[in-house]
C-alpha cells in the first residue's frame, strides 16, 4: 500500500529512563519508506533476504537487520547488538487500552476492539476468574491478542466460541 501512513508506539526494554518513541511510517513502491521518528524524517529502502534478514538503507547508511518476534516485544539485531523493543500500532494501543486493568464494579461486558477471529476460549459460563486474567485470544490484522478480565468475578455469559469470526464491539464475555 502506497501513501498510507501508519502511527507506532516502541519503547526499548532494558534501559533505564526509557521513553516510548512515536514513529510514523509511510510505504512507498518498491519497498521504499519515509519514517518520522519522534519529529525527525527518514527515508528508508527495505530489502527482505532469502535467509529473513532484511537489508535496509536509512539516509544512505546501510545496516543488515534481523528481527525476532518475542510475545509483545521484537528482538532487533543490528551490529551484533540486540534491543528488546515494544513495538504497537494505533490498534495494539486501543487494545491495550481496552484490556487494561483497572477498578470496576458492576457487570462487565469484554466486547470485540475491532473486527477479527476468536483462536482460543480459556474460560466457561460459571468459572470464577481474577482481574487481569486471560478469557480469550482472538486474532485481528495477522495478530494474537488476548483479552483479559477487567475485574475478578464470575463469568456469566461466553458469546463466541473458537474459530468464529466477530465484528468490532461484538459482545464475547461477560462477568459480574
Amino acid at each position: 500500500m502506497t501513501g498510507r501512513s501508519t502511527r507506532y508506539v516502541a519503547t526499548v526494554r532494558g534501559q533505564k529512563n526509557s521513553t516510548p518513541h512515536t514513529l510514523d511510517v509511510q510505504a512507498h513502491q518498491g519497498g521504499q519508506y519515509s519514517v518520522t521518528l519522534n519529529g525527525t524524517r527518514h527515508e528508508l529502502e527495505a530489502v527482505v533476504l532469502p535467509h529473513g534478514a532484511v537489508s535496509l538503507l536509512v539516509d544512505g547508511q546501510s545496516y543488515g537487520v534481523e528481527f525476532e518476534e518475542a510475545g509483545d516485544d521484537v528482538a532487533v539485531l543490528v551490529k551484533g547488538h540486540v534491543s528488546r523493543i515494544d513495538v504497537a500500532d494505533e490498534r495494539k494501543l486501543r487494545l491495550r487500552a481496552a484490556t487494561a486493568a483497572f477498578a470496576v464494579e458492576g457487570r462487565q461486558v469484554i466486547a470485540a476492539p475491532m473486527p477479527g477471529k476468536i483462536i482460543k476460549v480459556f474460560v466457561k459460563v460459571g468459572d470464577t476468574v481474577t482481574e487481569g486474567q486471560g478469557l480469550l485470544v482472538m486474532e485481528a490484522m495477522k495478530m494474537e491478542n488476548e483479552l483479559k478480565a477487567t475485574k475478578a468475578g464470575k463469568v456469566t455469559e461466553v458469546s463466541c466460541a473458537e474459530g468464529t469470526t466477530v465484528e468490532n464491539n461484538t459482545k464475547l464475555v461477560v462477568i459480574e
